[in-house]
């Protein structure tokens, strides 16, 4: 025991990269996709302001949501650009440098914010979310890759799901410092925008402290001692031979091979499950029903009684329970393990939501019944951070080879951030169609990705990469008798 906590106590360097990778990183995400609901009011007032200043007419509702709409959109647009750039740039300058290009992106965005009012200019606005986005888009992915390949494979688990923890600290910030009492006023709010700044300028000053990701400096640019160091220093011991033993079969197996495409990994069929576990569970997860239910959430306060200036504090309560379920995921992960976890989450899920569409439907008939929705909001809520959001951070990391990771991110990504805009726009339709039913759709997605899950995914937990690779490899080439080729490190069949 005491063994353990010595050891675990020499990775302290590590864990303040965690701390650095997710103050800049992840927690930006969180922070700007719920920064913008409490200054809402103001910026349209603005709209209105500056249009009236430059034609001298009030500018007409219909102009000034489609105005508001594209301000809100943009930010998906950005996060979609920075996620395809991702895999290159993390590649060609190295996870640290990418990440450091990345903050002064999101430092000319908070700059942008800033002047929007002295230049009367919403079309600022416009271009800082979507500065903003590319941060989040590339930062998300750059930061899974990072920690991933600098951290231990009995860590690996926990330490990867440290992003999603960032990330429910952002949604729980974002409301927090928009309120009233803080910056949520006429006069703040172009500093409030500007917030994440200061993050962004605090990973890039901090990283200069920190050596490039250890599987990266050794596997993509060969420098065997440098990657010792980095692992010496990281993880506060000396032998570190079998980790550099695990990266060497990699690089074995990458021998002679480039960096992959999207499009490599989109037709080769040695990843072809490892891309289907990366698509349905952990890439769709945004089809689990979560951001919809944020957004149906306010409607559902409303039907209980909640006064309007309240919900701004029950929406606070939402990412506070998010956040603690993923903490407790984080603990769980590397003895549970993942497989389970997102499995048996996702089935849960998809009860929770099946029996909030029945009490939906008895809302009027019962004074008890809006008081259930709510405690059902924050259940489904509770598993997703227990399960499927937590795991869908970690799993990634684990399903592919060096060579293979970026393009497989570049993809990940590119699918979170469309689902996410095709729920954006469509969704409203959705309720104004099916109505309480509405939730039906996403207890669907939760039964397919769950068994999905249970039955063909093979549990990463306490495996090094080569070893998950092989066991995907069974489902690859099922059938077929298969080892590792040093040209596609997967298949050599006989005849």
């Amino acid at each position: 025991m005491k063994n353990s906590l010595k050891e675990l106590k020499n990775y302290w360097r590590l864990y303040l990269l965690t701390l650095v990778l997710g103050i800049g990183g992840t927690f930006q995400y969180g922070v700007q996709i719920s920064i913008l609901a409490s200054p809402a009011e103001h910026i349209q007032s603005f709209v209105n302001q500056t249009w009236l200043w430059r034609y001298e007419v009030p500018v007409e509702e219909s102009t000034k949501m489609l105005i508001w709409s594209f301000i809100v959109s943009m930010f998906s647009l950005g996060a979609w650009v920075g996620s395809i750039h991702s895999g290159s740039l993390s590649v060609v300058y190295g996870r640290k440098k990418s990440l450091q290009i990345n903050n002064v992106v999101a430092i000319i965005a908070a700059l942008l914010m800033v002047l929007s009012r002295v230049a009367k200019s919403f079309e600022i606005i416009l271009l800082g979310r979507f500065l903003y986005g590319y941060n989040v888009g590339l930062g998300l992915n750059v930061h899974l890759m990072y920690l991933g390949e600098s951290s231990p494979k009995e860590l690996r688990g926990f330490l990867t799901l440290t992003s999603c923890i960032f990330i429910g600290l952002g949604k729980v910030m974002g409301p927090v410092i928009g309120i009233r009492e803080l910056m949520g006023t006429d006069n703040m709010w172009p500093y409030l925008l500007a917030f994440s700044g200061i993050p962004a300028l605090l990973q890039f000053l901090t990283l200069f402290y920190f050596p490039e990701a250890p599987r990266y400096t050794y596997i993509d640019k060969g420098d065997e001692d440098g990657c010792r160091k980095a692992l010496r220093w990281l993880w506060g011991k000396d032998d570190v031979k079998l980790e550099l033993e695990d990266m060497a079969k990699e690089r074995s197996c990458m021998q002679g091979q480039k960096t992959k495409t999207v499009f490599d990994v989109l037709r080769s069929r040695s990843v072809r499950w490892q891309l289907l576990a990366l698509i349905i569970p952990c890439a769709g997860v945004q089809f689990s029903g979560v951001t919809a239910l944020y957004f149906y959430a306010f409607d559902i306060f409303r039907q209980t009684g909640v006064p309007e200036d309240k919900m701004h504090y029950l929406s606070i309560g939402i990412g506070a329970t998010e956040l603690i379920s993923i903490t407790l995921c984080s603990l769980l992960i590397d003895r549970a393990g993942r497989k389970k976890l997102m499995g048996f989450g996702y089935l849960l899920m998809a009860m929770l939501m099946s029996m909030l569409t029945v009490t939906l439907y008895f809302k009027e008939y019962y004074s008890w019944v809006p008081s259930l929705n709510i405690g059902l909001i924050f259940a489904v809520i509770c598993v997703y951070g227990l399960g499927p959001a937590g795991v869908s951070m970690a799993l990634p990391a684990d399903l592919f080879l060096q060579a293979w990771r970026p393009a497989a991110f570049v993809i990940s990504g590119t699918i979170c951030w469309a689902s996410q805009f095709l729920i954006g726009m469509c969704f409203p339709y959705v309720v104004a169609g099916f109505a309480d039913l509405c939730f039906l759709i996403f207890v669907g997605y939760c039964i397919l990705s769950g068994a999905f899950t249970l039955y063909f995914i093979p549990e990463t937990k306490d495996k090094t990469l080569v070893e998950i690779m092989e066991d995907f490899n069974k489902l690859n080439f099922k059938g077929m008798e298969s080892n590792i080729d040093t040209k596609d490190f997967v298949l050599a069949t006989k005849l």
